[in-house]
């Protein structure tokens, strides 16, 4: 697997997102996940830097996109290809993004109900600080590190 920046129109992004959190809809039962249905001028719009994962043929595997203050990072979105799943890619990114905080804190949401990202992100030392409820019946959890 080779880590590298990419841009929000990076070739292939948008379907991996779609699919991605199409699994996710799946395991909370609940589409109205906003990724879902962004459009290409959606994800151009986002104030988001971006690194993508990619396999040994160079295929786009996974990514994720963060927002970065002076004092915290907002790990925004971190997708895998359904067909990768439990490889170490989500992992593999999320510990990349820890390493660029330089010394900032670091956010994150999930559904709440996604007992796979929830275990990635306690098992890389995320402490949860609350729950929401963004819109009626879709529950989020909030993560910090």
């Amino acid at each position: 697997m080779h880590i590298t920046e990419i841009s929000p129109d990076q070739a292939g992004l948008l379907d991996l997102q779609h699919a991605a959190y199409r699994v996710e809809a799946q395991i909370i039962g609940d589409d109205r996940i906003p990724p879902l249905h962004e459009t290409p001028d959606d994800l151009l719009a986002l104030p988001l830097s971006w690194l993508g994962a990619f396999d040994d043929e160079g295929r786009l595997v996974g990514a994720v996109a963060w927002a970065r203050t002076s004092d915290e990072v907002d790990l925004d979105r971190l997708i895998v290809h359904p067909g990768a799943h439990r490889q170490g890619i989500g992992r593999t990114l999320v510990k990349e993004v820890m390493a660029r905080a330089e010394g900032r804190g670091i956010v994150v949401s999930t559904g709440r109900g996604n007992a796979p990202a929830r275990a990635l992100y306690e098992g890389l030392g995320f402490t949860l600080q609350g729950e929401a409820e963004p819109v009626p019946g879709l529950w989020i959890v909030r993560y910090a590190c």
